[in-house]
């Protein structure tokens, strides 16, 4: 597979293809627990799974931070003319920095679990749910962040089936051990947190046999200043980092405004909301990561007319999803509450309401998310943060802290296709001015 001469258009799809299983298989952890903890156990183990969601973004961002940072860099210095020969330090920081965050992160799980998780949302019926569900996956914790950062770079590695492939086999070991443990078993959302525990393990040992492989390129050498490499992941890979993290805050932010102005079975129903919109990002991390590294190593090699064609097709993509989660979402809202929990009158009829308006986000978000990927591959890591800050944090948090207090309580569902919109101009105004300015190594000479 030839990402300097090879024909764009089959290399794209089938990196889509792949970046799409990985990414959706990704997101069936959390949803397919949801879903089977929403049937046995009702809202509460729905409004639980709710709490728990900013872990799963705050992970998984760490694993983006340093998998899609150190896999960009990666790529660009694989592409030629713009450095080369030392790709693979930045594969050795890259891990280095993964060990670093999920020590980290695996320690502030097991001793300050309850303040997190109080902090998240939960309340005194909330709080066990969340513990119970929490305490299997604690000791695989750092699992969930390697398996991001090893995807990014087997897909830079040109080995993108392996990384879906290894996520296909935790995501269906999930599935099917949610059933088992939490239904057959009798288990309850202890169940769904074993099988999602063991669905990440064998992720792991599926994409570690890349390292056995023949396409394997990856090595561990010895970094020139790892800080610094460190540094330059750190800045690249940032804005990927932010838009899952910001989820998590933003999580955090609308269970809190939930629960003071509208209350638990508004909670219930932005569960499936977090899990829809998680597909909805799902699809366009697909297209970012799909394009990122035909674009990092056509960058590197200064073919912008090759990048030119890339970003057609990535816009197509994007498009295409954020029509289809909309058209979804607007003439079968109820399917998503029927699919993650057993519902109650009340919630079935104030749903639709809540779900029609919060969606209307979906149409644009795939082309936002999309837009920081693309600032990233091609080192415009200004216009990515501004992007991945301004719509995860500035403009969304402020609109959740004040809309309901100038507009009412439901007002609150407006904040994300409001800041949707306001983000996209600056998104696209962008991408055009950038675009505009690459050149192809043919002009140069």
């Amino acid at each position: 597979m030839d990402f300097l001469n090879g024909s764009i258009k089959p290399i794209y799809c089938k990196y889509l293809k792949a970046a799409f299983g990985s990414a959706m298989i990704t997101s069936i952890y959390s949803i397919v627990d949801m879903a089977m903890v929403g049937q046995y156990q009702g809202p509460n183990g729905t409004a639980a799974l709710a709490v728990v969601a900013p872990v799963w973004n705050i992970i998984y961002s760490l694993g983006l931070l340093m998998g899609i940072g150190g896999s960009v860099i990666f790529s660009t210095k694989r592409g030629g003319i713009r450095g080369q020969g030392d790709e693979n330090q930045y594969f050795t920081a890259a891990l280095i920095g993964s060990i670093i965050l999920s020590v980290i992160a695996w320690a502030a799980v097991l001793l300050f679990q309850e303040p997190i998780l109080m902090f998240f949302g939960a309340d005194s019926t909330l709080l066990p749910l969340a513990q119970e569900y929490m305490y299997p996956i604690k000791f695989v914790f750092p699992l969930f962040l390697f398996n991001q950062m090893l995807a990014a770079f087997l897909r830079n590695d040109k080995n993108p089936e392996l990384a879906t492939i290894g996520v296909l086999g935790g995501g269906i070991f999930n599935i099917f051990g949610d059933y088992i443990f939490v239904f057959t078993f009798n288990m309850g959302i202890f169940g769904a947190g074993l099988a999602t525990a063991i669905g990440s393990a064998i992720s792991f040992l599926i994409m570690i046999t890349h390292f056995f492989s023949r396409k394997n390129s990856l090595a561990l050498v010895k970094p020139e200043n790892i800080v610094k490499k460190l540094q330059e992941i750190s800045v690249t890979g940032f804005s990927t980092f932010f838009i899952d993290v910001a989820m998590g805050i933003l999580t955090v932010l609308f269970n809190r405004q939930i629960m003071k102005y509208l209350g638990t079975d508004a909670l219930a129903i932005y569960g499936p909301i977090i899990n829809i919109s998680t597909f909805v990002q799902c699809c366009a991390y697909s297209v970012g990561q799909a394009s990122q590294p035909i674009v990092s190593t056509n960058y590197g090699a200064g073919q912008g007319m090759r990048i030119k064609e890339t970003l057609k097709y990535a816009l197509y993509t994007t498009t295409f999803f954020g029509v289809f989660w909309v058209a979804l979402s607007f003439i079968y809202p109820n399917l998503y509450i029927r699919i993650f929990m057993s519902p109650t009158e009340k919630i079935l009829e104030i749903a639709p309401g809540i779900i029609r308006c919060y969606a209307s986000s979906f149409l644009i978000l795939p082309l936002n998310i999309f837009s920081a990927y693309y600032f990233q591959a091609i080192l415009k890591p200004k216009a990515a943060f501004i992007v991945s800050v301004f719509r995860g944090l500035v403009i969304s948090g402020i609109l959740i802290m004040i809309l309901p207090v100038i507009a009412g309580a439901n007002a609150l569902w407006l904040a994300m296709p409001i800041t949707e919109l306001l983000v996209m101009l600056y998104a696209v105004h962008r991408m055009r001015e950038y675009t505009g300015e690459l050149k192809d190594v043919k002009e140069i000479a």
